[in-house]
């Protein structure tokens, strides 16, 4: 009974998170896998180009700046789950989020020494 009832559980998470979107400029190469269509080789050319030149802005610049990735495989692959959330993020933070001290310290530059 116990074990009916952990398989239960068990096929149903895994199919909530293949459902589950999947942001470009956030996700890693395993998340980007989990998407049917990207393998290794276009998960980590993605990843590639977000790190060379920033995040994407929209499905337009990902079919310009990605090798492979046409219009219409980005349609495809945003059916699949594949999102492309802002490219700002502090642009898409609600302006009265947390105090003032908050604000000033996130927009304050991180500077790492070696």
């Amino acid at each position: 009974m116990i074990r009916k009832a952990i398989a239960a559980f068990a096929l149903a998470m895994s199919i909530g998170s293949a459902f589950a979107a999947v942001d470009i400029n956030t996700a890693n190469s395993d998340a980007l896998r989990g998407i049917k269509g990207i393998g290794p080789a276009k998960a980590k050319a993605i990843l590639d180009e977000r790190e060379a030149h920033g995040p994407f802005k929209d499905a337009a610049e990902l079919s310009k700046r990605v090798k492979g990735m046409g219009g219409k495989t980005v349609e495809r692959l945003q059916a699949e789950g594949l999102t492309i959330g802002p490219a700002n993020k502090s642009a898409a933070a609600p302006a009265n989020a947390g105090s003032g001290a908050t604000r000033a310290a996130a927009a304050a530059p991180v500077v790492v020494k070696k």
